[in-house]
């Protein structure tokens, strides 16, 4: 008999603190819909507590996805768990996430708590979360690094109040997957309720072993639930990689000898909806989902695949969904045919003017781009002005002037608070002189700290996709934008980080 292993997805939590990576409700709301037709068991949605804005995410996500558990992330304080249970109430499935943290170095610098303090705070508050909602999950921040006795003594507590999943992070990716293992193996051994619960593992990436950890943590301790993100997302170098994890089990089964209720033909999917809503572009070496995943340069290699496939391959490309990835539409496609396509890509529009303002969009994409595919979709309805046309900035046009040994030009018409403007500068590039134009106007003072380009699909006809990192007041931001001029991509990108440093959106930093 096999278990079954869990598969927890906090892209739009742990993910969702990567700097720069946030996101709009709408954005979370697509990639959720992603996420359930990957078939993830619990979706953590967000923080509820941490500011009004995740409040309603979280909300927004427990109304719209039915196959999923949706949970919220809590401190170990009424405050936070009474709004994340209010939060939760429309699921159909919900969760309580508690975390509290219980190394020495946490309970004496941050929480400045002893630990008597500490076990207290924790039992009580799974006692409170108990009455409220029967699916609690317990934390106990930085576990790995904290004292096993003590540790011990929480898990036990907190699991005779009613924690029903027990998560022993990897908070600071300080672990060492057979140390990790067996951390996880002997506290179950030591604990006597300990097979009342079923056991997590969240690890971070900050020594490259996030993946190794975690799978050392369901072989070796006994694990059954995993948590990850979509391409590894998540602050420093990130968290355990839900693709690598999902595949290393499909594909060792031998091995870990457990089952998965993933349906791993939409991985890729939700990997490219994640890069492009985000503006973290996936690595083309990356496994599983980058694009070199499947790529055979080696003489040797192509041809061993071409004799067998199985010589070089250990996974079909189809398994991960590259064979979905076709061309879909064409100038000659009716907006049915487009509407229909948004609604398989999970794409959910507030109004019919919306659906007409991407059509529109579409229709002129096509006029220029023969060929149409699901990523320039997606790119086109992530575009600021079709989903969000009372942002403060919107894109209208422009034009550019550049020649060798001339300093260029350029003029940018965008609107401020839906009032048109011109910009015009010159710059060491066109690039630099049209950010400089839209600057002259807004003279935000923010610090650019990135800029990246990356080619939407495989061609020089291919939709130019540019991220923009902000730095503003403590603040940064993302802004992404999508053109087959990469000026105007530039443009777009820009804009949209602006549009985010408007936003007073307040988060509580919160790890796990």
């Amino acid at each position: 008999m096999t278990d079954k292993l869990i598969i927890f997805d906090t892209t739009l939590r742990d993910g969702e603190q990567s700097p720069g990576a946030s996101m709009t409700r709408d954005e979370k709301l697509r990639i959720a819909r992603q996420l359930e037709r990957l078939k993830v068991d619990v979706i953590e949605a967000g923080f509820a507590a941490s500011s009004n804005g995740d409040f309603e995410c979280v909300k927004a996500i427990a109304e719209s996805i039915k196959d999923s558990t949706i949970c919220s992330l809590a401190r170990a304080n009424d405050r936070d768990i009474s709004r994340a249970a209010e939060a939760l109430k429309p699921a159909n499935s919900g969760r309580l996430h508690l975390f509290l943290a219980t190394s020495a170095l946490h309970m004496e610098k941050k929480l400045r708590m002893t630990p008597d303090q500490v076990f207290e705070q924790a039992r009580l508050s799974v006692r409170f979360a108990r009455n409220l909602m029967a699916d609690i999950e317990f934390s106990p921040e930085d576990g790995y690094r904290s004292d096993p006795d003590f540790l011990c003594r929480v898990i036990e507590a907190v699991i005779n109040e009613g924690a029903t999943t027990i998560n022993v992070p990897d908070t600071v990716g300080y672990a060492i997957p057979e140390l990790y293992g067996n951390f996880i193996k002997n506290l179950r051994e030591r604990i006597p309720n300990s097979d009342k619960a079923v056991w997590s593992v969240h690890c971070h990436n900050d020594l490259g072993m996030a993946v190794a950890n975690s799978l050392a943590g369901v072989k070796i301790g006994g694990a059954r639930q995993v948590e990850c993100t979509i391409n590894g997302l998540g602050e420093r170098a990130g968290n355990c990689s839900l693709e690598e994890v999902v595949m290393a089990v499909k594909t060792r089964k031998d091995y870990f000898g457990l089952e998965l209720g993933i349906d791993t033909q939409q991985i890729l999917a939700a990997s490219r909806l994640v890069s492009q809503t985000t503006g973290f572009v996936v690595q083309p070496n990356k496994a599983v989902v980058g694009a070199n995943a499947f790529a055979h340069a080696s003489g040797i290699h192509q041809d061993g695949v071409l004799k067998a496939r199985d010589t070089y391959e250990i996974m079909r490309a189809e398994d991960v969904g590259w064979s979905a990835n076709k061309i879909v539409l064409g100038k000659l496609s009716g907006r049915n045919a487009f509407k229909q396509r948004l609604q398989e890509l999970g794409v959910a529009m507030e109004s019919e003017t919306d659906i007409n303002n991407a059509f529109i969009k579409f229709k002129d994409l096509a006029d220029r781009k023969s060929e149409i595919f699901d990523e320039d979709i997606l790119a086109l309805v992530s575009d600021e002005s079709v989903t969000h046309s009372n942002e403060q900035y919107g894109f209208v046009s422009l034009s550019q002037h550049s020649e060798t040994g001339e300093r260029p030009q350029a003029c940018v018409v965008f609107t401020v608070a839906g009032k048109e403007v011109k910009g015009q500068s010159d710059g060491n590039g066109p690039v630099d002189a049209s950010l400089k134009a839209i600057e002259t106007h807004v003279k935000s003072g923010a610090e650019m700290v990135l800029y990246s380009v990356n080619a939407i699909s495989g061609s020089t006809e291919s939709q130019g996709e540019v991220t923009v990192r902000l730095q503003n007041s403590g603040r940064v931001v993302n802004g992404v934008g999508s053109d087959p001029d990469i000026v105007v991509a530039s443009a777009k990108a820009y804009l949209s980080a602006l549009n985010k440093l408007q936003s007073k959106a307040d988060r509580v930093a919160a790890q796990g």
